[in-house]
């Protein structure tokens, strides 16, 4: 692994972050939305990631590491978004103007204490790939002084 792909596997993850990060805010603004049935009613989602493997960036580098596997991962990429199966929120509130025949009102399967302790996560992950960018350009730039001394 050369050193400038740090850079593409770092920027891969705070892509992946970031649209995790957009995800749970959007859970969260969404948590007390009213709704009348549940067709309707907002469902929490998160997205789902996978590895990109090193072989499908680099087709001519690939090879096994030994151990039969096809070398290290290359980044991470989403490979989707996924809504939560979770039962919904269920509450009698008959003078709601968004409650059924029953007097029923449906509120979405977000848990916001869930959700801010994935903010929290999203972030710290975001942020210690910012650390790994800055750490391997302070490096490259080490190197090139290396010959000036």
């Amino acid at each position: 692994m050369s050193l400038g792909s740090i850079f593409d596997i770092a920027g891969s993850g705070m892509t992946a972050q970031s649209l995790r990060l957009n995800t749970t805010a959007s859970n969260i603004a969404n948590a007390e939305t009213a709704s009348s049935s549940t067709d309707t009613t907002y469902r929490a989602r998160k997205p789902v990631f996978a590895a990109i493997q090193q072989a499908l960036l680099n087709p001519e580098a690939s090879g096994t590491d030994g151990f039969g596997d096809t070398g290290p991962g290359a980044g991470v990429r989403v490979a989707g978004i996924v809504e939560s199966d979770a039962e919904l929120q269920m509450r009698y509130e008959p003078d709601h103007p968004a409650a059924n025949e029953d007097g029923y009102v449906f509120y979405p399967n977000v848990n916001v204490v869930e959700e801010m302790a994935d903010m929290m996560s999203s972030s710290r992950s975001f942020q210690m790939n910012v650390d790994v960018m800055n750490t391997a350009k302070s490096m490259m730039q080490r190197v090139l002084t290396l010959g000036q001394q």
